[in-house]
């Protein structure tokens, strides 16, 4: 268990059924790392954070945190660079980032327990 500084305010909490499925999910297919892990005894659900340069998310087995089927918004510096690197990870359902009419690229994807992801980068460096 590492204990990585987060700038971040807000965090975004998912419900995920099976963290195993789901460390699969965010870790071995979107890239994100384990910060930690948290749970109460063996067998208890698992509460962890993980990130990705540097944006995290709680996923959360405690089915009173929160309901399956949540989403977040996830400002990537490179959207085009992740979406080649989730193909290659194996990823399958991604379709690649498009443009939108409020000046943003955007991916859209969906984990194993239905929560929705919409990754996110400017359509213009911030210099340029």
């Amino acid at each position: 268990m590492t204990n990585r500084a987060i700038q971040q305010h807000v965090f975004p909490q998912l419900r995920v059924r099976d963290w195993q499925r789901a460390h699969r999910f965010y870790v071995d297919g979107l890239g994100f790392q384990v910060d930690w892990t948290h749970q109460f005894g063996e067998g208890f659900p698992v509460f962890a954070q993980v990130s990705r340069e540097g944006r995290a998310l709680f996923l959360t087995e405690h089915a009173g945190d929160c309901e399956p089927g949540g989403a977040a918004y996830i400002v990537l510096d490179d959207l085009d660079a992740f979406y080649h690197e989730v193909l290659q990870r194996g990823v399958v359902q991604p379709e690649p980032p498009d443009e939108t009419p409020w000046g943003r690229r955007e991916m859209h994807l969906v984990d194993p327990d239905g929560n929705r992801l919409r990754f996110a980068a400017p359509l213009h460096a911030p210099n340029g």
